[in-house]
């Protein structure tokens, strides 16, 4: 912001005259900042979108991979994880596609209260796709948890030579207490990563914001 705060410093010196060209050398040197912060957060999200592919396509090759296909099929939820699998790719889809269309809309804005307006509608859809992520993550995680601890009880009781197994209660609860406490610690990294990867580029797109309300009021 080094070059903006010349340019202030500058249009507060000068007459109102040369006031006028300033505002809107400011306002030009803003709008490029945002559509280019715009675009890295769409690119970003693109990067995340293929890696996230790539890696799927990798584990299915592993032996890792081939034995979680057991397990869901065995447990009776393979179709519904490949139904929540396909819907996420949707999504997410969805909001790089918005993504774009907001770089292109930024690209082209030619008012000050158009741009104030982009930018608050991009910044609600990079807080949407966080959220979904997140919420993605935290109920798939949950979900294979919840089969794989009472799936795994079943199984090494019938092991043990018990038929019809019951699980105690005290199981069950020492089972919520597990799952809930590492939804939350890995939600709660996830966060971290999004709040790193989004966060400067969002915060840089705030100070754009305050700095095009000085101009507007």
């Amino acid at each position: 912001m080094e070059e903006l705060d010349l340019l202030k410093k500058a249009w507060q010196k000068k007459a109102h005259s040369f006031d006028q060209v300033t505002e809107v050398e400011i306002y030009k040197m803003l709008h490029k900042k945002s559509s280019s912060i715009v675009k890295w957060i769409f690119y970003i999200s693109l990067i995340e979108l293929s890696l996230g592919f790539i890696l799927s396509i990798a584990m299915s090759y592993t032996k890792y991979d081939t034995q979680n296909i057991e397990y869901f099929k065995k447990w009776g939820i393979y179709e519904y994880y490949i139904v929540c699998t396909v819907f996420i790719y949707i999504v997410v889809i969805y909001f790089i596609y918005k993504f774009y269309l907001m770089y292109k809309k930024i690209s082209v804005v030619d008012s000050t209260k158009q741009l104030l307006s982009t930018i608050i509608n991009t910044r609600k859809v990079v807080k949407y796709y966080v959220i979904f992520n997140l919420c993605s993550f935290a109920f798939i995680f949950i979900t294979i948890m919840s089969f794989g601890l009472y799936h795994g009880y079943i199984d090494e009781m019938i092991k043990k030579g018990i038929e019809n197994p019951v699980i105690p209660t005290k199981f069950i609860i020492i089972s919520i207490v597990i799952i809930i406490l590492a939804t939350i610690v890995l939600t709660f990294l996830f966060w971290l990563f999004y709040r790193l990867l989004y966060g400067i580029l969002l915060k840089r797109l705030h100070q754009n914001y305050k700095e095009l309300k000085k101009i507007d009021i």
